[in-house]
């Protein structure tokens, strides 16, 4: 979790198994992209820097968060992966439109981490403002992108032992 104590990018990388060999799907809604794409290459500089290939890296982008349950259970479905990141953000409105997205997507991804044979890994940013948002996908606050693929290493790596 971000906070002022706590910055998304910062971790004792001597902690982070090898990912070499790894297959990670990562799922991109298209929504906010100028955030979610931030996160999605910090996902990815780290995944490589911690040694997967590009090649084992499987990225599909999607319309919006909603959809990121969808894409992220056909990504377990169609590709053979060790682990799935769902990128996605958004970012408070007017409407209570903000809510249903967040709660059914947050739902969506807890379901379907649950009953997985892998992990689904939530990179679903919540903001209220878009301030908010630069923060965390690569800004003061670090990226977001960076975490979900530390985690993503992590737990493919627990699954394995």
């Amino acid at each position: 979790m971000a906070t002022a104590f706590h910055n998304l990018s910062s971790y004792d990388a001597s902690t982070v198994p090898s990912a070499e060999g790894m297959k990670i799907g990562i799922v991109v809604a298209d929504w906010n992209d100028r955030f979610t794409y931030a996160m999605a290459e910090g996902a990815i500089n780290t995944l490589t820097r911690h040694g997967a290939r590009e090649e084992d890296l499987i990225i599909k982008h999607v319309p919006g968060s909603f959809e990121l349950v969808y894409g992220a259970a056909w990504m377990m479905e169609n590709e053979e992966l060790d682990a799935v990141i769902a990128i996605g953000c958004v970012i408070r409105g007017d409407t209570p439109h903000f809510d249903y997205i967040c709660q059914g997507t947050t739902q969506g991804l807890a379901d379907l981490n649950a009953r997985a044979e892998i992990p689904v890994i939530y990179g679903l940013l919540t903001c209220n403002n878009a301030d908010q948002a630069e923060a965390r996908c690569g800004g003061v606050l670090g990226n977001k992108g960076d975490e979900c693929a530390i985690t993503a290493i992590k737990m493919v790596a627990y699954s394995q032992d």
